[in-house]
Protein backbone atom coordinates (compact mmCIF):
# COMPACT_ATOMS: atom_id res chain seq x y z
CA UNK A 1 0.00 0.00 0.00
CA UNK A 2 2.99 2.28 1.24
CA UNK A 3 5.02 1.70 -2.12
CA UNK A 4 0.86 2.71 -4.24
CA UNK A 5 1.14 5.97 -2.50
CA UNK A 6 4.87 6.43 -3.46
CA UNK A 7 4.22 5.65 -6.77
CA UNK A 8 1.76 8.32 -6.53
CA UNK A 9 3.28 10.49 -4.75
CA UNK A 10 6.24 10.18 -7.68
CA UNK A 11 3.70 10.44 -10.23
CA UNK A 12 2.14 13.57 -9.20
CA UNK A 13 5.38 15.59 -9.04
CA UNK A 14 6.39 14.37 -12.46
CA UNK A 15 3.00 15.81 -13.96
CA UNK A 16 2.95 18.93 -11.80
CA UNK A 17 6.55 19.58 -13.47
CA UNK A 18 4.88 19.07 -17.14
CA UNK A 19 2.24 21.30 -16.92
CA UNK A 20 4.11 24.05 -15.25
CA UNK A 21 1.82 24.23 -11.96
CA UNK A 22 2.33 24.34 -8.06
CA UNK A 23 -1.12 22.29 -7.24
CA UNK A 24 -4.35 21.14 -8.75
CA UNK A 25 -7.87 22.14 -7.62
CA UNK A 26 -9.75 19.53 -8.43
CA UNK A 27 -9.80 16.35 -10.92
CA UNK A 28 -12.04 14.83 -13.40
CA UNK A 29 -11.78 11.39 -14.49
CA UNK A 30 -13.98 11.25 -18.40
CA UNK A 31 -15.41 7.67 -18.62
CA UNK A 32 -17.45 6.69 -21.42
CA UNK A 33 -19.68 8.73 -23.28
CA UNK A 34 -18.21 11.76 -21.88
CA UNK A 35 -15.00 12.58 -23.67
CA UNK A 36 -17.01 15.03 -25.94
CA UNK A 37 -18.40 17.09 -23.03
CA UNK A 38 -14.81 17.98 -21.08
CA UNK A 39 -14.08 21.06 -23.52
CA UNK A 40 -17.11 22.54 -21.21
CA UNK A 41 -14.13 22.22 -18.23
CA UNK A 42 -12.16 24.90 -20.07
CA UNK A 43 -9.34 25.13 -22.38
CA UNK A 44 -6.56 22.18 -22.49
CA UNK A 45 -3.03 24.45 -21.71
CA UNK A 46 -0.98 21.49 -20.96
CA UNK A 47 -1.59 17.42 -22.52
CA UNK A 48 0.62 14.39 -21.08
CA UNK A 49 0.29 11.37 -21.74
CA UNK A 50 -0.41 8.70 -19.27
CA UNK A 51 2.04 6.23 -19.94
CA UNK A 52 4.82 8.78 -19.36
CA UNK A 53 4.20 9.01 -15.38
CA UNK A 54 5.05 6.32 -13.11
CA UNK A 55 2.38 3.80 -12.68
CA UNK A 56 0.47 4.72 -15.06
CA UNK A 57 -1.04 1.63 -17.63
CA UNK A 58 -2.60 3.13 -21.09
CA UNK A 59 -6.57 2.52 -21.29
CA UNK A 60 -7.54 -0.18 -23.59
CA UNK A 61 -11.38 0.51 -23.61
CA UNK A 62 -13.28 2.31 -26.50
CA UNK A 63 -13.13 5.81 -25.84
CA UNK A 64 -10.50 6.10 -22.84
CA UNK A 65 -7.84 8.03 -24.63
CA UNK A 66 -5.10 7.68 -22.62
CA UNK A 67 -3.81 11.80 -21.54
CA UNK A 68 -4.14 14.10 -18.98
CA UNK A 69 -5.46 17.59 -19.76
CA UNK A 70 -4.10 20.56 -17.71
CA UNK A 71 -6.84 23.42 -17.36
CA UNK A 72 -6.18 27.01 -16.25
CA UNK A 73 -8.49 29.08 -14.79
CA UNK A 74 -7.16 32.20 -13.85
CA UNK A 75 -4.42 31.11 -11.19
CA UNK A 76 -6.19 27.81 -10.69
CA UNK A 77 -5.41 24.23 -12.52
CA UNK A 78 -7.85 21.76 -12.79
CA UNK A 79 -6.89 18.14 -14.34
CA UNK A 80 -9.27 16.35 -16.70
CA UNK A 81 -7.78 12.28 -17.30
CA UNK A 82 -9.20 11.49 -20.44
CA UNK A 83 -10.05 7.48 -19.95
CA UNK A 84 -8.64 5.31 -16.75
CA UNK A 85 -8.18 1.32 -16.52
CA UNK A 86 -11.27 -1.16 -15.44
CA UNK A 87 -10.98 -4.15 -13.55
CA UNK A 88 -11.89 -6.39 -16.17
CA UNK A 89 -9.18 -5.23 -18.66
CA UNK A 90 -7.14 -7.31 -16.06
CA UNK A 91 -5.32 -5.12 -13.54
CA UNK A 92 -5.26 -4.75 -9.98
CA UNK A 93 -7.36 -2.68 -7.82
CA UNK A 94 -4.04 -0.65 -7.04
CA UNK A 95 -3.93 0.46 -10.71
CA UNK A 96 -7.38 1.19 -11.21
CA UNK A 97 -7.08 4.02 -8.50
CA UNK A 98 -3.70 5.18 -9.32
CA UNK A 99 -5.10 8.34 -10.93
CA UNK A 100 -7.22 9.13 -8.54
CA UNK A 101 -4.47 8.74 -6.29
CA UNK A 102 -2.24 10.98 -8.17
CA UNK A 103 -4.82 13.83 -8.52
CA UNK A 104 -4.87 14.00 -4.76
CA UNK A 105 -0.93 13.74 -4.27
CA UNK A 106 -1.19 16.60 -6.67
CA UNK A 107 -3.51 18.62 -4.46
CA UNK A 108 -6.83 17.71 -5.88
CA UNK A 109 -9.45 18.33 -2.79
CA UNK A 110 -12.38 17.00 -5.24
CA UNK A 111 -12.50 14.04 -7.63
CA UNK A 112 -15.00 14.37 -10.14
CA UNK A 113 -15.81 10.71 -11.86
CA UNK A 114 -17.95 10.00 -14.60
CA UNK A 115 -19.15 6.90 -16.23
CA UNK A 116 -22.03 5.60 -18.71
CA UNK A 117 -23.92 3.31 -16.89
CA UNK A 118 -27.40 1.09 -17.02
CA UNK A 119 -30.25 2.11 -15.37
CA UNK A 120 -32.91 -0.35 -13.41
CA UNK A 121 -35.53 2.71 -12.85
CA UNK A 122 -37.67 4.59 -15.25
CA UNK A 123 -37.13 7.52 -13.22
CA UNK A 124 -33.47 7.69 -14.73
CA UNK A 125 -34.11 7.32 -18.45
CA UNK A 126 -31.99 6.91 -21.03
CA UNK A 127 -29.86 9.47 -22.18
CA UNK A 128 -29.93 11.68 -19.18
CA UNK A 129 -27.17 12.43 -16.61
CA UNK A 130 -27.39 11.36 -13.02
CA UNK A 131 -26.11 11.73 -9.60
CA UNK A 132 -24.38 8.86 -7.57
CA UNK A 133 -25.70 9.22 -4.24
CA UNK A 134 -24.51 5.51 -2.82
CA UNK A 135 -23.49 2.86 -4.30
CA UNK A 136 -22.49 -1.16 -3.84
CA UNK A 137 -19.74 -2.83 -4.42
CA UNK A 138 -20.14 -5.74 -6.39
CA UNK A 139 -16.42 -6.45 -7.46
CA UNK A 140 -15.24 -8.26 -4.37
CA UNK A 141 -12.38 -5.89 -4.49
CA UNK A 142 -10.81 -3.03 -2.80
CA UNK A 143 -8.13 -0.12 -3.31
CA UNK A 144 -7.23 -0.38 0.59
CA UNK A 145 -4.71 -2.81 1.82
CA UNK A 146 -4.24 -3.39 5.66
CA UNK A 147 -6.01 -1.90 8.57
CA UNK A 148 -7.49 1.30 6.60
CA UNK A 149 -11.15 1.77 7.57
CA UNK A 150 -12.28 4.36 5.99
CA UNK A 151 -15.54 5.69 6.79
CA UNK A 152 -17.69 5.58 3.47
CA UNK A 153 -20.92 6.92 5.33
CA UNK A 154 -20.97 9.94 2.73
CA UNK A 155 -18.92 8.67 0.02
CA UNK A 156 -20.37 10.74 -2.89
CA UNK A 157 -20.61 14.66 -1.42
CA UNK A 158 -24.35 15.44 -0.38
CA UNK A 159 -23.24 19.23 -0.58
CA UNK A 160 -22.14 18.94 -4.54
CA UNK A 161 -25.20 16.93 -5.45
CA UNK A 162 -27.62 19.48 -3.70
CA UNK A 163 -25.75 21.91 -5.50
CA UNK A 164 -26.02 20.10 -9.10
CA UNK A 165 -30.08 19.70 -8.20
CA UNK A 166 -29.78 23.68 -7.86
CA UNK A 167 -28.64 24.20 -11.70
CA UNK A 168 -30.02 21.06 -12.94
CA UNK A 169 -33.57 20.53 -11.15
CA UNK A 170 -34.45 17.70 -13.21
CA UNK A 171 -31.38 15.68 -12.49
CA UNK A 172 -32.05 12.27 -11.28
CA UNK A 173 -29.74 10.39 -8.49
CA UNK A 174 -29.69 7.05 -7.57
CA UNK A 175 -27.37 3.79 -6.12
CA UNK A 176 -24.55 3.11 -8.50
CA UNK A 177 -23.92 -0.81 -8.31
CA UNK A 178 -20.32 -1.62 -9.79
CA UNK A 179 -20.06 -4.47 -11.62
CA UNK A 180 -16.50 -6.06 -12.40
CA UNK A 181 -17.27 -6.65 -15.94
CA UNK A 182 -16.97 -6.87 -18.94
CA UNK A 183 -19.63 -9.16 -19.62
CA UNK A 184 -23.25 -6.91 -19.60
CA UNK A 185 -25.66 -8.03 -16.31
CA UNK A 186 -28.19 -11.05 -16.45
CA UNK A 187 -31.40 -10.30 -16.17
CA UNK A 188 -31.37 -12.76 -12.80
CA UNK A 189 -27.96 -10.43 -11.83
CA UNK A 190 -29.92 -7.59 -12.74
CA UNK A 191 -33.03 -8.49 -10.41
CA UNK A 192 -30.99 -9.24 -7.36
CA UNK A 193 -29.43 -5.45 -8.14
CA UNK A 194 -32.55 -4.26 -7.84
CA UNK A 195 -33.84 -6.20 -4.91
CA UNK A 196 -30.77 -4.49 -3.45
CA UNK A 197 -32.02 -1.17 -4.13
CA UNK A 198 -29.32 -0.65 -6.98
CA UNK A 199 -31.21 2.25 -9.61
CA UNK A 200 -27.59 2.66 -12.01
CA UNK A 201 -25.36 -0.34 -13.09
CA UNK A 202 -21.62 0.27 -14.67
CA UNK A 203 -18.05 -1.91 -13.97
CA UNK A 204 -16.01 1.29 -12.78
CA UNK A 205 -16.01 4.12 -10.16
CA UNK A 206 -16.50 2.31 -6.80
CA UNK A 207 -12.95 1.78 -6.12
CA UNK A 208 -11.75 5.37 -7.25
CA UNK A 209 -14.29 6.50 -4.79
CA UNK A 210 -13.08 4.39 -2.27
CA UNK A 211 -9.62 5.32 -2.66
CA UNK A 212 -10.64 8.89 -3.33
CA UNK A 213 -12.92 9.29 0.35
CA UNK A 214 -9.11 7.66 1.99
CA UNK A 215 -7.27 10.30 0.46
CA UNK A 216 -10.00 12.76 2.12
CA UNK A 217 -10.87 14.29 -0.87
CA UNK A 218 -14.38 15.29 -1.50
CA UNK A 219 -16.64 12.88 -4.31
CA UNK A 220 -19.13 13.72 -6.95
CA UNK A 221 -20.10 10.94 -8.92
CA UNK A 222 -21.72 11.54 -12.28
CA UNK A 223 -23.14 8.65 -14.53
CA UNK A 224 -25.25 8.96 -17.86
CA UNK A 225 -27.57 6.29 -18.46
CA UNK A 226 -26.70 4.97 -21.99
CA UNK A 227 -29.11 2.05 -21.83
CA UNK A 228 -31.93 -0.35 -19.82
CA UNK A 229 -30.12 -3.12 -17.67
CA UNK A 230 -30.30 -6.06 -19.32
CA UNK A 231 -34.27 -7.88 -19.34
CA UNK A 232 -35.74 -4.19 -19.33
CA UNK A 233 -35.50 -3.26 -22.59
CA UNK A 234 -36.79 -6.39 -24.70
CA UNK A 235 -33.91 -6.14 -26.65
CA UNK A 236 -29.89 -7.09 -26.46
CA UNK A 237 -27.65 -4.67 -24.84
CA UNK A 238 -23.95 -3.39 -26.88
CA UNK A 239 -20.98 -1.31 -26.36
CA UNK A 240 -22.18 0.62 -29.94
CA UNK A 241 -25.31 1.76 -27.89
CA UNK A 242 -23.81 2.82 -25.55
CA UNK A 243 -21.76 4.47 -27.49
CA UNK A 244 -24.58 6.67 -29.56
CA UNK A 245 -26.74 7.39 -26.20
CA UNK A 246 -23.69 9.40 -25.28
CA UNK A 247 -22.94 11.03 -28.27
CA UNK A 248 -26.56 12.42 -28.45
CA UNK A 249 -26.30 13.33 -24.88
CA UNK A 250 -23.15 15.68 -25.44
CA UNK A 251 -25.41 19.10 -25.27
CA UNK A 252 -26.80 18.47 -21.81
CA UNK A 253 -23.85 17.22 -20.12
CA UNK A 254 -21.73 20.01 -21.40
CA UNK A 255 -23.19 22.86 -19.26
CA UNK A 256 -23.56 20.19 -15.87
CA UNK A 257 -20.01 20.00 -16.46
CA UNK A 258 -19.63 23.40 -17.28
CA UNK A 259 -21.73 24.49 -13.84
CA UNK A 260 -19.55 21.99 -11.66
CA UNK A 261 -16.44 22.96 -12.56
CA UNK A 262 -17.72 26.54 -11.62
CA UNK A 263 -18.62 25.74 -8.40
CA UNK A 264 -15.46 24.03 -7.77
CA UNK A 265 -13.55 26.78 -8.96
CA UNK A 266 -15.36 29.27 -6.59
CA UNK A 267 -14.37 27.21 -3.49
CA UNK A 268 -11.02 26.78 -3.95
Amino acid sequence: MEEANTTAREAAQLLLDRIRAQRIEAAFVMGSGWKEAADAIGPVSEQVEMTALPGFIAPSAAGHAGRIHAVRRGDRTVLVFHGRVHLYEGYGPLAVAHGVRTAIAAGARTVVLTNACGSLTEDLPVGAPALIRDHINFTARTPLIGARFIDLTEVYSERLRRACRVFDRSIGEGVYGGWFGPAFETPAEIRMMKSLGVDLVGMSTVLEAIAAREGGAEVLGLSLVTNRAAGLAGKKLSGDEVLEVAAAAIPRLRPLLGAVTELLLEQA
